[in-house]
């Protein structure tokens, strides 16, 4: 069995009134890369927040390599080797797409050289060595995604935590992209991806959990979850995976 890298156990978090997040418990393999899906609403990116050291949780416990890191700042963790991205991309506009990714890279590299070059390195491998000079104002949506992408490597994550990175690409887009985020996962980097496009949830992952509602309601490998009841019934109503067997009964 593969190694763990991080825990989840028994994670809630409450909302005034709202249980965005209820009692979910999962666990990440190390070398892997997993996918966490689920319809709008279900608690997906408040479940990162927790991990990433942007939420507190109000009740369980987060271990990263067998260690409790519940509550733990983000910046903390950064250090430790967790990063992320964001759902919406907020580069420094006026700063260069060189510029942008030194950033992250000051973080473990304090002279200026040094985060340069990581920087430069860190930008190839996302398909921006190109751009460096660029203004990250005027990058394409596709651009922009990958700046996104970069600025998380800089940091020299051992989990990277990608909040819909593929979200706003058109199908090339996309299909260029899945080789990008294979190569990180190559290079030790384990992957945990919140998205919405099934293609490259059943291209990439290794296993899938599913949310619903704020809780866990399935996980497995991609061809088990993609025909698993519950979740057809969370993404498209009740009654779904029903309507669903008798059509395909009926065309058999």
């Amino acid at each position: 069995m593969a190694d763990k890298i991080m825990r989840v156990e028994h994670v809630s978090k409450r909302f005034d009134g709202l249980l965005a997040v209820d009692d979910v418990s999962l666990d990440f393999a190390s070398g892997s890369i997993t996918a966490l899906i689920g319809p709008n609403g279900a608690g997906k990116t408040t479940l990162f927040a927790i991990v990433s050291g942007f939420l507190r949780p109000n009740g369980g416990r987060v271990l990263y390599r067998g260690g409790d890191i519940t509550g733990q700042p983000s910046h903390r963790l950064a250090r430790m080797g967790i990063a992320r991205t964001f759902q919406i991309v907020q580069p420094f506009a006026d700063l260069s797409v060189h510029e942008n990714i030194a950033i992250g890279a000051h973080l473990s590299r304090p002279a200026r050289a040094a985060a340069l070059a990581a920087a430069a390195e860190v930008a190839g491998l996302v398909g921006l060595g190109d751009l460096l000079e660029r203004r990250a104002a005027s990058l394409t949506v596709s651009g922009g995604k990958r700046l996104e992408l970069a600025r998380a490597l800089a940091i020299t994550p051992t989990l990277l935590l990608l909040d819909e990175v593929l979200a706003g690409l058109n199908p090339s887009e996309i299909r260029d992209m899945l080789p990008v985020i294979r190569a990180i996962r190559d290079r030790g980097v384990t992957i945990v991806m919140i998205e919405h496009v099934m293609q490259a949830v059943m291209s990439l992952a290794d296993t899938v959990h599913v949310l619903a509602e704020g809780r866990l309601i399935a996980e497995g490998p991609p061809l088990s979850i993609a025909g698993n009841s519950r979740v057809i019934e969370a993404y498209l109503g009740r009654g779904a995976a029903g309507r669903l067997a008798a059509v395909g009964g009926g065309n058999g």
